[in-house]
């Protein structure tokens, strides 16, 4: 076993193959030249394997899709489960319903992300179980009567969904070169927050259809029977859309199933020829080359160089390739693209980075999760009426109530987080984590959080235009939480993508890659699950108490140390630990 700090010496390259030499004088100009070209921001243009990262996009756009929908109406729907209980109760049990999902996937993430680095069953498999298994909670959650009923399927959907950690593995194995990754691992934030601005416009608008358009829908049995099955059927099609685009599309990324065969890409091929023939006959084309397809690249260990011997025995180089190809067939040889022939012990995966890593990761996304899951129980608790009001405010700390809107205004509010979000991965994010780099910009991005979540509870007390108990309304309150959600979404445009790509590469060798994002996303997780329903308790008691910016402020304590713990980590190359028959990445 080998420390990255051991590895060989370089293979010569074929202007010296001999490695001998003397340097070149201009070497130093083309190796700043190379920096130069390395800090340069990539364009989405020169991203690699296009049409896999597409397909990986759709499968996490789904998910964002689900969940942001469902917290748009989640405050009302648990009231219609028992309109007595109060707004302390139903605001406990949103941060229960919450963390119920992600305490499901804690106990399994890791449990994925070993299943999907054996060769039983592989990445891709995995991402199908859990978009499937999302799709049919979702069906369940939405026909649910009872909080008890719908607790249950929400923990179905968790305990069958490792896929972000499967993702970001995949995006890691697609996408081995460094300089591409920023922009890579960029999809699956910026998927998020397209999610965020289409799933609670969704939501709004799809919920409660008898209530809300009783012109249109208050007769129909069904609305009234089940007033949010709606949403949930629309998101679990999205959701099979999903899975059926991975099954006959995507590409296992797994080293030890690259070649093996694969019945949805063959079913894939097999109708993508079949359209192309009805395309073409519709374009009047009389015939279709069915033998055309698409290049590939060739792996350096499947190329083999034609010699002199060749030539004079009146071989050419397409012999030299049938010999090359032969010889990777035979048992014992590396499988095309292969980079390790032994698989690294799981009690060896724990070095000090990858704890401090995922150290630094809890506190992250604590405080994220808890702000998701309180955001949108925050824009709907009721406005503070001094009418029935038993406490009285006495500023700048004691005061309580939310904003009250209704569902339809709740997905307005969390749509301007995700567009917000897109603009600042479209203008900002490129430029900016180029030329810091990747954990620098996640250690400055980290102090915008504590400043936000400080300020989030004074949204109670900004003027509005409606008087109590009417919910919010006015240009300066909607001035006010583009305010806050600027501030917020600044720092998680750059924590998140930077804390995928510190996760990838703290991984101490290729061949655990998916078991360290599994125990990740099992740390986040763990994360998401103490923080709501901590935070849903607290949140209840201080309204109870005429304290509503507790739970906020105390957010913004567990931000800063958050800040702290940035300090520990470092960035690794995932290939700390290197075991005989590892080869160099070209």
């Amino acid at each position: 076993m080998r420390h990255s700090s051991d590895r060989r010496t370089p293979r010569p390259s074929l202007d010296d193959p001999d490695g001998v030499l003397p340097p070149v004088h201009d070497a130093p100009r083309s190796r700043s030249s190379k920096e130069e070209t390395s800090k340069k921001p990539v364009a989405w243009k020169d991203l690699p394997q296009k049409r896999q990262l597409a397909i990986l996009t759709l499968s996490r756009l789904s998910e964002p899709l689900v969940q942001t929908s469902l917290q748009a109406y989640m405050f009302y729907q648990l009231k219609w489960f028992d309109p007595k209980l109060p707004d302390s109760t139903i605001a406990a049990q949103a941060g229960v319903m919450h963390a119920s999902f992600m305490a499901a996937q804690f106990i399994t993430a890791m449990i994925w992300g070993r299943v999907a680095d054996s060769r039983r069953a592989g990445r891709k498999t995995v991402l199908l179980i859990g978009l499937i298994g999302t799709s049919l909670s979702c069906l369940g959650f939405g026909f649910s009567t009872t909080f008890w009923q719908a607790l249950l399927f929400r923990t179905l959907g968790g305990a069958t969904n490792g896929n972000i950690g499967v993702m970001r593995t995949m995006i890691s194995e697609i996408v081995r070169e460094k300089k591409y990754q920023p922009r890579a691992f960029m999809l699956l934030p910026m998927t998020f927050n397209i999610g965020v601005i289409v799933g609670p416009i969704l939501g709004g608008l799809l919920s409660d259809p008898a209530g809300s358009y009783p012109s249109l829908f208050g007769r129909v049995r069904f609305f009234r029977a089940f007033p949010y099955a709606t949403p949930n059927i629309v998101s679990a099609v999205f959701l099979a859309a999903a899975a059926l685009a991975v099954w006959l599309g995507i590409e296992e990324t797994l080293d030890a199933l690259r070649d093996e065969p694969n019945l949805g890409l063959r079913v894939g091929r097999r109708l993508h020829r079949i359209l192309s023939r009805l395309v073409a006959t519709m374009r009047g084309r009389s015939r279709v080359d069915d033998s055309r397809g698409e290049y590939a690249a060739l792996d350096s260990h499947d190329v083999e160089l034609a010699g002199a011997s060749d030539t004079e025995a009146g071989g050419t180089s397409s012999a030299s390739s049938v010999r090359g190809a032969a010889a990777a067939a035979k048992p014992g040889r590396r499988r095309r693209g292969a980079r390790y022939t032994q698989r690294l012990p799981f009690r060896q995966i724990f070095t000090r980075n990858v704890i401090l890593t995922f150290f630094a990761q809890f506190f992250l996304t604590f405080h994220i999760g808890t702000f998701n899951a309180l955001w949108f129980v925050f824009l709907s608790t009721p406005v503070y009426d001094p009418s029935s009001a038993t406490t009285t405010p006495r500023l700048p700390f004691r005061f309580t109530g939310g904003l009250g809107m209704p569902p339809q205004r709740v997905g307005m509010a969390m749509a301007i987080l995700g567009v917000i979000g897109i603009l600042m991965q479209l203008l900002l994010y490129p430029t900016l984590s180029a030329r810091l780099g990747t954990i620098r910009s996640w250690r400055l991005s980290l102090l915008c959080f504590p400043l936000a979540y400080f300020i989030v509870p004074y949204l109670a007390v900004v003027p509005s235009a409606a008087l109590p108990p009417a919910a919010k309304a006015g240009a300066a309150v909607w001035l006010a939480i583009c305010g806050v959600l600027f501030v917020q979404v600044t720092g998680r445009t750059f924590a998140l993508p930077s804390m995928a790509i510190l996760v990838n590469n703290c991984s101490p060798h290729p061949s655990v890659l998916g078991t360290v994002h599994g125990l990740g996303q099992s740390v986040s997780s763990a994360a998401r699950t103490i923080g709501p329903m901590v935070g849903g308790t607290v949140y209840g008691f201080g309204l109870k108490r005429g304290y509503v910016g507790v739970v906020w402020w105390a957010l913004s304590g567990m931000a800063v140390c958050a800040c702290l713990a940035s300090l520990l980590v470092k960035e690794g190359d995932g290939h700390e630990v290197w075991l005989e028959g590892d080869e160099e990445d070209e």
